[in-house]
């Protein structure tokens, strides 16, 4: 019999950590796993945080060479980053060349995230891609931009936004702390920073912009090297009913096609002052 998992006292930090610190994740049980470091936020959970430690529990399961091929996930309710979540993966499927996970992210008893994700055992082949990676000049020639959420990261972009846009929406990103060279952990960094673009930019305005998350699709191609600059790109699609989708890709340097993307997030009036997470659930 497998003796039972020790659970370690969760650390809290007074400020954000390191990237590699918020995918520390602790085994409590079998297909059970609990956020060991969490930190004071002002605004509630981001996004691609709990995405990507959804997606690293459910790759703790698989067999050995296994790496994820897709993931779609949706957001429930807010959550809070002072809290620790709690990820229970259900195993539904090993086949001999996919895996297929669900997983369910938990704080306060209540169910904030859900995702499916499957792996896949990588296979030679075919290798094309048909479109070429977005034109964008070599991150050293370029101004330094602040991504607002995402921890361990700097970004490169063009001098000044398109005219009405407040944030560019194709820039390069690398993360700032040192990754080994483990597939699904850059896979996992990949997701943790595929949410902290706004893909709806361009169509903020002082009666309407984009909030929060509803859902959230990753494809992943290529394995890629995070710790090394690639190039996000965000392109609105539409906007209706109160809600804004767009598409996305990230490209490594040399021009391979890491992941694509889809997100959906609520297109709103904005709130006059950052809302606070356990005050009611989402939308």
């Amino acid at each position: 019999m497998r003796p039972a998992a020790v659970t370690r006292p969760v650390s809290v930090t007074p400020s954000a950590p390191t990237v590699l610190d918020l995918m520390d994740l602790e085994e409590i049980d079998r297909d059970l796993f609990r956020v060991r470091v969490v930190f004071d936020d002002r605004y509630a959970l981001y996004g691609g945080q709990v995405a990507a430690q959804a997606l690293l529990a459910a790759g703790l399961t698989v067999p050995e060479g296994r790496v994820p091929h897709s993931l779609h996930g949706y957001y429930l309710r807010l959550g809070d980053a002072s809290r620790p979540t709690i990820f229970r993966v259900d195993r539904d499927r090993d086949g001999r060349s996919f895996s297929a996970r669900r997983v369910v992210a938990v704080q306060g008893g209540k169910v904030i995230f859900n995702m499916s994700v499957s792996f896949q055992v990588p296979e030679p082949g075919v290798d094309v891609t048909a479109e070429p990676m977005p034109p964008l000049a070599a991150p050293d020639t370029l101004t330094e931009v602040r991504l607002s959420r995402p921890v361990s990261f700097e970004a490169r972009a063009e001098r000044a936004p398109a005219p009405g846009v407040d944030f560019p929406t194709r820039l390069w990103a690398r993360c700032t702390t040192a990754l080994p060279d483990d597939p699904l952990l850059h896979a996992v960094i990949l997701t943790y920073l595929s949410d902290s673009v706004a893909g709806l930019a361009p169509y903020h305005s002082a009666t309407a912009r984009s909030g929060s998350s509803l859902d959230h699709a990753v494809w992943f191609h290529r394995h890629i090297q995070m710790d090394d600059w690639v190039l996000m790109d965000h392109v609105p699609r539409t906007i209706a009913g109160g809600r804004g989708w767009y598409t996305g890709t990230i490209h490594a340097r040399d021009g391979a096609l890491g992941a694509s993307l889809a997100q959906e997030a609520l297109f709103r009036p904005p709130l006059d002052h950052p809302r606070r997470p356990w005050s009611g659930d989402q939308p």
